[in-house]
């Protein structure tokens, strides 16, 4: 079950879209203002996040910044206003899609789906980790009869660090291959991407396991079954 954000300081919208979201199959986290979705964000396997411009502590603005600097998750701006250039700011923070209140629930739900969508783009090989098999064409992980979809950015990492069991990457080495030479965040993105792989795949301990090498980077090693 996929796992939304909802951040929004009026209670009467937080309440709408967990009755819509939940109605759709959806699990809701909702925080008030800002600082504690973040807090939510570091707790939480979140996997897209609605967010409301107008929010106290810090801002809707602020706080899409932070999520893409931070995770690789799609993003929704929700706001009252209809300027222009408030959108732009949205954009510029890195927002995915921007949704006007007041809104029809059904147009938010295929905004979410379409988003869904996007963040499944495609590659080439097929790489196995005993029980998982990482197909990089589809962007998909296998485990027996059950697929698994990660955000994108998860998704590479660990098929980068499959892709080479026993081999350690530095945080540098994985910003540049995975997020590019010019990704103007710090090496804390690697270290929350690498938490947030183990947190999913804590059952699958007997497949493999990313090992941290204090100061350096991480690896995968595969067990052996």
């Amino acid at each position: 079950m996929k796992k939304l954000l909802v951040a929004d300081d009026d209670a009467h919208i937080r309440t709408l879209l967990r009755h819509v979201l939940t109605r759709e199959g959806y699990a809701v986290l909702e925080a008030q203002d800002g600082e504690e979705a973040e807090r939510l964000l570091e707790e939480s396997l979140v996997d897209l996040a609605i967010v409301d411009v107008m929010m106290p502590k810090v801002d809707g603005l602020a706080l899409c910044g932070h999520i893409r600097k931070t995770y690789d998750i799609p993003i929704i701006l929700l706001t009252a206003r209809q300027q222009l250039e408030d959108k732009e700011l949205g954009y510029l923070q890195g927002t995915d899609d921007y949704v006007t209140k007041p809104f029809e629930p059904e147009e938010l739900i295929y905004r979410i789906k379409a988003l869904f969508r996007r963040y499944s783009v495609p590659s080439d090989v097929k790489i196995r980790l005993n029980r998982l098999v990482i197909d990089r064409k589809n962007y998909e992980i296998s485990i027996g009869d059950e697929t698994l979809l990660l955000p994108v950015k998860e998704f590479e990492l660990l098929a980068q660090l499959a892709q080479y069991p026993g081999r350690l990457f530095t945080r540098g080495e994985l910003i540049e291959l995975i997020w590019g030479a010019d990704y103007e965040g710090d090496e804390r993105t690697v270290d929350v991407h690498i938490k947030r792989l183990r947190q999913r795949f804590s059952e699958y301990a007997d497949d493999f396991v990313i090992r941290t090498v204090r100061g350096i980077g991480y690896k995968l090693e595969m067990s052996g079954r």
